[in-house]
């Protein structure tokens, strides 16, 4: 079985392309032959050790949040599974990850693909559809009407984050490199500021403003809200504050998105893109053995318009 692992934090050459050999499934284990892995800045951002003082890892380390794959084989007492039931995977980010053929995996760690969604989709919407979820529809307050800015209108997050809201009956704005302009408003963006050519702090009387960047666009972002308004900020990493809470001292709210591995909003997420209410974005997939050159990608800010997938099987 082919995995990819790092055994030191580095840049993107210390992640190797190993073997490793099978092993028995334990009770409660399920095997899952993995599909597709997505590529998220949390795993590059762990890789070059940027966030050793919130997670400690064990080495070797294989890298990934979230893929696609279908059962294999199930342990002693599993339930709700089967072989041959396609699942989306989660991991948490000290685990041992999905940037491998296999993945062994308990019951709690997977969700049930619907029929008629891809496995490349469902990939795309394991942890950036989670983010989004959460951030809309338990961080914020939303009501049909409002105005809200989503900054990073064009990332795996982001873009999700503008079709729900659109979903739900809100007036979207988003902010976006310009060359990514025309893919936001066909994501159903109704203005798209790009903002290596104008100025988002132009506009006011906002309802809500989703952070995905933080520093000093989210200290810029405070001014655009109406009195009352909220600012629901999630910042993947480095982990810090995104700016001082001016809350009161605008007259707004500020919530973090606080984002923890669930069911729930993965099997809503997957849902609403069976149902065709949104459209997962890939930006790109490839080969499990290019990961380092995913990571590069990555690392780089190429990656703005939905979610990098590897494919693992």
């Amino acid at each position: 079985m082919i995995a990819i692992h790092y055994d030191r934090h580095g840049g993107p050459d210390v992640l190797a392309v190993v073997e490793e050999p099978a092993r028995d499934l334990g009770p409660g284990e399920i095997r899952v032959d993995m599909r597709y892995a997505s590529v998220t800045p949390l795993d590059w951002k762990l890789r070059a050790g940027l966030l050793r003082a919130h997670f400690e890892l064990t080495f070797p380390k294989v890298p990934g949040r979230d893929g696609s794959g279908v059962v294999t084989e199930i342990g002693p007492g599993v339930e709700g599974f089967a072989p041959g039931d396609r699942v989306c995977v989660m991991a948490a980010p000290a685990s041992r990850g999905t940037y491998a053929e296999e993945r062994i995996s308990l019951a709690s760690d997977l969700v049930a693909i619907p029929p008629s969604l891809g496995d490349a989709q469902a990939a795309s919407l394991v942890n950036a559809g989670l983010s989004a979820h959460v951030a809309v529809f338990a961080a914020a307050r939303i009501e049909p009407g409002m105005k809200v800015l989503v900054h990073a209108g064009s990332g795996a997050v982001g873009g999700l984050i503008v079709q729900l809201l659109k979903h739900a009956g809100c007036e979207v704005t988003a902010t976006c490199r310009a060359a990514n302009r025309g893919y936001v408003r066909d994501l159903g963006a109704d203005r798209v500021i790009a903002y290596d050519e104008e100025d988002f702090a132009a506009l006011s009387d906002q309802d809500l403003v989703f952070d995905l960047v933080g520093g000093e666009t989210h200290a810029r972002s405070y001014q655009v809200l109406k009195k009352g308004g909220q600012l629901v900020w999630l910042v993947a990493a480095p982990i810090v504050d995104s700016g001082a809470d001016r809350g009161a001292e605008h007259g707004v709210t500020v919530t973090r998105a606080m984002i923890a591995d669930a069911h729930e909003p993965v099997e809503a997420m997957l849902s609403m893109a069976a149902r065709g209410e949104i459209r997962p974005q890939i930006a790109d997939v490839l080969p499990l053995r290019e990961a380092e050159a995913a990571h590069r990608r990555m690392e780089a800010g190429e990656i703005t318009r939905g979610r990098l997938l590897l494919r693992t099987g």
